[in-house]
């Protein structure tokens, strides 16, 4: 695959951060049960190679990048608990935090400007709000009838997050203020996975163990503005291209990742990867490199490549 390359060590979900290539969190037993691993892999003209690696005691279901320093990452645990680690100082976590009482299965670091927060997202069904400086969360939101999977901040709204549920519905949040959130009956199953638009701020897409990903427009919330159909089983993660305003990635139980580009209804599949044998279930796409992507599987491969789909010719 041109500029790309793989390594082979597990599952788990992608941040792009700077020139270093991002973390993965892992779990033993097929990722629900055992020690958890964060691995962060630097890639250069050599390829992709293991640049730090840090041992937790339950798995780690999901990471992100901190967005004010390049050697701050978070992680989230089965144990109930978040982890903020520093690759300079290899020597453990700087922080543990855990008030919530089941897997957290979803943390995201705020990306707009003068905040530094972190949700996260749990199988206790609430969504926290924390502060990396306040040993303790700020805010603790309830609502959702089912697991969250995941919690996503809005790019352009301070304060704003999305979180999507085993309820079947995916919910818009104002950390900044006490009202009720707004809801959406996103899809007849649960959903597992959204992402904002990096272009628009009244656009989401969610995917969900129907198969199936919907787009929405928080201005008009009664029905999808798309539906994108081709996966065979769950989709398991969405992005939304940070180059391309039309343009989202998927990825599914069915080993595949899929490019889709949600303005062509007729014709919206633009190129489907088949290149694991496993569960596909970490996506992301690089904020640095136009064109990159990063996956992972449960066949133990991480690859990093650029899909025909997404390079714009010269």
């Amino acid at each position: 695959m041109r500029g790309g390359g793989e390594t082979k060590k597990g599952a788990g979900a992608f941040e792009a951060a700077r020139g270093q290539l991002p973390p993965r969190g892992q779990a033993d037993k097929f990722g629900v049960g055992g020690c958890g691993t964060l691995v962060v892999l630097e890639q250069n003209e050599a390829g992709l190679h293991l640049f730090r690696s840090f041992d937790w005691n339950d798995g780690l279901f999901d990471v992100t990048w901190s967005e004010n320093n390049e050697h701050v990452l978070v992680t989230s645990s089965g144990d109930g608990s978040l982890q903020i680690w520093d690759t300079e100082k290899p020597a453990g976590p700087l922080q543990v935090h855990k008030e919530h009482t089941q897997e957290v299965y979803s943390v995201d670091w705020s990306q707009t400007r003068g905040e530094q927060l972190i949700i996260s997202g749990s199988w206790d069904r609430t969504a926290k709000l924390w502060d990396p400086e306040v040993g303790r969360p700020l805010r603790t939101f309830r609502g959702h009838e089912g697991v969250i999977y995941s919690t996503i901040w809005s790019p352009h709204v301070p304060g704003c997050f999305a979180s999507t549920s085993g309820d079947q519905t995916l919910r818009i949040w104002d950390a900044k203020s006490p009202g009720l959130p707004v809801i959406i009956p996103a899809h007849q199953a649960e959903v597992l996975s959204c992402d904002w638009c990096k272009y628009d701020q009244n656009l989401l897409v969610t995917g969900a163990v129907d198969c199936s990903l919907k787009g929405w427009d928080l201005r008009n919330i009664r029905q999808p503005i798309f539906n994108l159909f081709g996966h065979t089983y769950a989709i398991r993660r969405v992005k939304f291209s940070p180059f391309h305003p039309t343009v989202l990635a998927s990825c599914s139980y069915d080993f595949t990742v899929r490019f889709w580009d949600f303005s062509k209804p007729d014709d919206p599949l633009l190129e489907t990867m088949e290149h694991h044998t496993e569960f596909t279930c970490g996506l992301d796409l690089s904020l640095h490199y136009s064109g990159q992507v990063a996956d992972c599987a449960w066949d133990e491969t991480v690859k990093i490549y650029y899909p025909s789909s997404l390079v714009v010719p010269a």
